[in-house]
């Protein structure tokens, strides 16, 4: 999601509050607290009775349903909802951002104009985006351990990866269907979730980025704040509007003081279960060098953007989400780098490194040894991983296709069960979106991702490295990028059809220079990913499965597992906190957008904005802010009531939420949504978006 933090003075000060969290959290093993109102739960484990005890209001079956029914996950990364009966879903401006910017053209800034379909017909259909509803969610928990019993290292990794496999081919069906065998509390259990899979998918409305990101930098992760953050979609079937039977209505008050709230959504990862070790590692390997990444693609994309405005407009959704990431990361850094939370955690651990020393049964006395291990041969790898294997030398579409399609003609020949997971049969229809999109590809943007891609992994590796070598050969980073882009015929669609279509004879004809480059580096890159599989991801999953064993001996399922990108549901109210003193109220309001409006960048309302505001209810409750325990995925996630009805739209968290990956604070810890009634004024009111609006308050039958 737009959870964006900032290492300052407010920061430090959200650090303490972590602190403060941290000496509170010290239940044994990692059990929620009765107090607060935490927990990402999954929807066959949501505490119901907790929730009355609390709300006085229980989740029956039906209930929680019906809700299941009405989510929706964007496949590329964040939430949505279902929010009419004919396929209107709604999402966050931020996350249909790929798509309003691949539907821009010279002229015609859909980002920076926004955009509105007024018929049905004038709806416009996303190159890349698809759209999944989770049907069913089955425990496959004992079918995996049977699969896994008495292995490790290489033969773990390749029977994980058969009957992960087998379990999803024999569950979807048909390319209308999605299955992904999940992984819950790092292997202590697994299902297998079932998706509805939606890939027409149409934009319908978006607003301007001046008002759906208002305030930019200075108020990302702060409240107050004043975003219109919201973009509606529609899912088609068989070329019309998808007839939706579960879906949210809007509530016709929206979200009121105290009231109890939900969120349905799909927070994408926290790392509250990991070991103290893994946490160091974290701090000390991955996280630095992520950052610095980071920041250096950051300055080179801002330099590209201020090359003109076209080169603005289509490079700034990878600006966007870079800085997203980049402060995301920085929040995340500033947790583990104050000076009491490793202390804290290896007091949590203690016990439970206890048990497991003492415990007889083959391998869980070394669980934790075993990790240390793992984490060793991970710092090792983790530049040619970072690289080779995720791409980050070879940065651009063109490689990403080529890869795919190098890939594919190797991986579809081999059965099901012995693919890599991103090519078996489950997955190929999202891999066919991707490689056979027509969305624009721009070959200056192309070059400089890939110069900077070719740089880094010369100076990581080194101007002597063999590797460095068989790539570069006597070329500089740039001389090369700029023959491979504008040697590549990977821009035409068709070609890549017959390529994808040809499979490996087809592949291997091809004289594109980039094919010939994701051919050259394959090897070496599917080497370093075993060596991954084989000695880092298999060790630390038995490891983490006999951790979870015994946690689950002495709490069950009473605790919640860390995020995974599926379903889960939070629960909490509208509430504000004190801060410094001061109480903050959980309330803005649309005036006072206008109150902070500069008319400077980036508290410039658009003139869309300026020119209704005699129109507004300027009282209307703009954004809010809740208890609801969320992470980056959650964006895009509805708010609702316990009547299932809209009362708002998450899109951020405050600046003391940055901790939520390793934890949470409900004195302090704050969700931030548009509110419901702010969201169809702008509709009605400013945007004459009448048709939008009256489809969100007509009644449910």
């Amino acid at each position: 999601m737009a959870l964006r933090p900032m290492y300052s003075a407010r920061m430090r000060n959200s650090s303490l509050l972590f602190t403060a969290w941290l000496a509170a959290a010290g239940v044994l093993l990692g059990a929620v607290s009765a107090r607060a109102d935490e927990g990402m739960w999954p929807m066959n484990n949501v505490p119901a009775d907790r929730i009355a005890e609390k709300y006085g209001f229980k989740p029956d079956p039906a209930w929680l349903q019906n809700v299941q029914l009405s989510s929706a996950r964007l496949a590329q990364g964040c939430s949505a909802s279902f929010v009419s009966a004919h396929g209107l879903v709604m999402t966050n401006h931020h996350c249909a951002h790929a798509c309003i910017e691949q539907l821009s053209q010279k002229g015609q800034d859909l980002i920076a104009n926004g955009f509105y379909a007024p018929t049905e017909q004038a709806e416009k259909r996303c190159p890349e985006l698809e759209v999944n509803q989770l049907v069913t969610i089955t425990d496959v928990t004992e079918t995996m351990r049977a699969a896994l019993a008495g292995k490790s290292g290489p033969a773990f990794s390749e029977a994980k990866k058969a009957a992960q496999a087998k379990l999803e081919k024999a569950c979807a069906t048909s390319d209308r269907l999605r299955c992904d065998v999940v992984e819950l509390y790092h292997g202590g259990r697994y299902n297998l979730y079932q998706y509805r899979r939606y890939q027409d998918v149409r934009l319908v409305f978006a607003p301007e980025m001046a008002t759906a990101f208002f305030g930019g930098d200075p108020d990302n992760f702060n409240f107050p704040r004043y975003d219109l953050d919201v973009s509606f979609v529609r899912i088609y079937d068989n070329g019309k509007p998808a007839e939706t039977a579960h879906y949210f209505p809007f509530s016709a008050s929206g979200a009121k003081e105290n009231e109890l709230t939900f969120v349905s959504g799909h927070p994408g990862r926290t790392s509250r279960e990991l070991t103290v070790a893994e946490l160091l590692f974290e701090r000390g390997e991955r996280l630095p060098r992520r950052l610095l990444g980071l920041a250096e693609l950051r300055g080179v994309l801002t330099e590209f953007g201020h090359r003109g405005a076209e080169q603005k407009r289509y490079s700034n959704n990878l600006l966007f989400g870079i800085e997203n990431r980049l402060k995301a990361l920085k929040g995340r850094f500033g947790a583990l780098i104050e000076t009491s939370f490793i202390p804290k955690k290896r007091q949590q651990e203690k016990a439970l490194r206890a048990r497991l020393a003492a415990d007889k049964r083959p391998g869980f006395a070394q669980a934790y040894a075993s990790i240390d291990k793992a984490l060793a041969v991970n710092a090792d790898i983790l530049d040619l991983f970072d690289l080779l294997e995720s791409g980050r030398a070879f940065d651009g579409e063109l490689f990403s296709i080529a890869r795919g399609l190098v890939r594919a003609a190797d991986e579809l020949q081999k059965p099901n069960e012995q693919r890599l997971r991103e090519y078996t049969d489950s997955a190929l229809p999202q891999l066919k979106l991707k490689l056979l999109s027509p969305a624009p590809i721009y070959d200056d943007f192309e070059i400089v991702r890939l110069t900077f891609g070719l740089t880094k992994l010369r100076e990581i590796l080194g101007a002597d490295d063999s590797r460095v070598k068989a790539v570069l050969g006597k070329k500089s980073p740039e001389t090369l990028a700029k023959e491979l882009v504008k040697g590549s015929t990977l821009k035409n669609v068709a070609l890549r059809k017959q390529l994808l279509d040809g499979g490996k004879a087809a592949v291997d004809a091809s004289k594109d220079p980039l094919i010939a480059l994701a051919k050259a580096v394959d090897a070496e890159s599917r080497a370093v990913r075993k060596r991954y599989e084989d000695e880092v991801d298999s060790v630390l999953s038995r490891a983490h499965e006999m951790i979870s064993t015994v946690r689950f001996e002495t709490l069950g399922t009473s605790i919640y597992p860390d995020a995974t990108f599926t379903l889960r549901l939070s629960y909490g109210a509208v509430r504000g906190w004190t801060e410094r003193g001061q109480q903050v109220s959980p309330f803005t309001t649309m005036g006072g957008a206008f109150e902070r409006h500069t008319g400077e960048d980036p508290f410039a309302l658009p003139k869309s904005w300026l020119n209704a505001k005699s129109k507004l209810e300027l009282s209307t409750p703009f954004n809010f802010v809740t208890t609801n325990d969320i992470i980056g995925g959650n964006s895009g996630s509805p708010v609702i009531n316990k009547d299932a009805q809209i009362v708002g739209l998450i899109f951020d968290g405050n600046i003391q939420s940055l901790g939520g990956e390793y934890g949470f604070d409900e004195r302090v810890n704050r969700a931030v949504a548009v509110h419901s009634s702010a969201l169809l004024e702008a509709l009605q009111k400013i945007y004459g978006a009448g048709r939008i609006a009256d489809e969100l308050r007509a009644p449910k039958k």
